[in-house]
């Protein structure tokens, strides 16, 4: 019998479900966003960018997600990880490709396992982060009974 790998996922469905969560509280904070939503490989599952948000939103939100997804904590906590690290923080933020070391990304958990990520920019890093966690909200208050998780099994 041939070995199994399982992978789980945000499922598509989930990722519009956090999108417009994060719209809606967006639109209450008047801060047009770009909220992007990826898998557990760093790959889109869902974009919007609202009408207003800046050009530059886009790449920021797609690795704000990245970032959360790759060590599994809110970009937010890298500033404190690095910050008294002079290395670290010398060699971090421009060595590592698409690091963010502000807020508005984190990982998106269910069960405690990383399914993906959602990342938020068009405001102030904390009024990004208030975005991003309002998607989660709304998603965890639909748990158990939907998981928003999709299996991939290789």
């Amino acid at each position: 019998m041939a070995d199994t790998v399982s992978v789980e996922n945000i499922s598509t469905a989930a990722a519009h479900r956090l999108i417009a969560a994060a719209e809606e509280k967006a639109t209450f904070l008047g801060v047009p966003s770009t909220i992007a939503v990826c898998d557990t490989a760093g790959v889109l599952k869902g974009l919007s960018r609202m009408d207003g948000a800046a050009l530059l939103s886009l790449q920021i939100a797609q690795d704000k997600a990245y970032t959360a997804i790759g060590y599994g904590l809110p970009t937010h906590q890298w500033h404190d990880f690095i910050k008294d690290d002079a290395p670290l923080a010398a060699g971090a933020p421009t060595g590592i490709d698409r690091l963010v070391v502000f807020g508005g990304g984190y990982p998106i958990k269910v069960g405690g396992v990383v399914v993906g990520g959602i990342g938020v920019s068009g405001g102030h890093w904390s009024q990004d982060m208030e975005v991003a966690e309002a998607a989660l909200a709304a998603l965890e208050s639909e748990l158990p009974a939907h998981t928003g998780v999709e299996e991939v099994r290789a």
